[in-house]
């Protein structure tokens, strides 16, 4: 977490969390959701105003955390705006070729300890830095790992997967309680 985000916090620790306004794509990309979107329909199906700006993506990728039940969030000083998720956390890029390294979309390397396919033919990755699905345009080098038997995917349903490795898929705030 950049030392700036860490120093807001301090000084303002109870700012309310953001929900709704900011989701990650199955293929890595960030998306704004104003109030106009959010209404006009859920996400993926109404995505929002794609994030280009390198420097934004950039703190963006630096700050993204998840809290103890698997909601991630993208740290913006001292406000936690939280994620929506298509498909899973990370979004995989795989290597052309054997080992086949694999890289999140926030570009930190991980290690893949076990492979999932889910009913639409989605590949995803248990890594030791979290779970995710491999980017679209690298299932022919994912294709080549299986094929190899570097991974052997196991049958999943995707409406399992986020419970099965403790993420949610669209965060909500937790009811006060009177």
């Amino acid at each position: 977490m950049d030392e700036i985000v860490k120093a807001a916090l301090k000084k303002w620790p109870n700012v309310p969390h953001c929900f709704g306004w900011l989701a990650l794509d199955a293929r890595g990309d960030w998306y704004m959701r104003d109030e106009r979107i959010q209404a006009a329909g859920p996400f993926p199906r109404v995505k929002g105003s794609r994030i280009q700006h390198d420097k934004l993506l950039a703190f963006i990728q630096r700050n993204y955390l998840a809290d103890e039940a698997g909601a991630w969030f993208f740290q913006n000083g001292p406000q936690r705006v939280y994620v929506q998720l298509e498909a899973a956390p990370w979004v995989w890029r795989v290597g052309a070729a054997a080992p086949w390294p694999i890289v999140a979309h926030t570009g930190q390397a991980a290690q893949a300890r076990s492979a999932w396919l889910d009913e639409d033919g989605r590949l995803f990755l248990d890594s030791d830095i979290g779970f995710g699905i491999v980017h679209t345009l690298d299932m022919a080098a994912a294709a080549e790992a299986v094929e190899a038997g570097h991974w052997r995917p196991e049958p999943a349903r995707f409406e399992e997967l986020p419970r099965r490795f403790g993420y949610q898929l669209m965060p909500a705030p937790v009811p006060k309680s009177s």
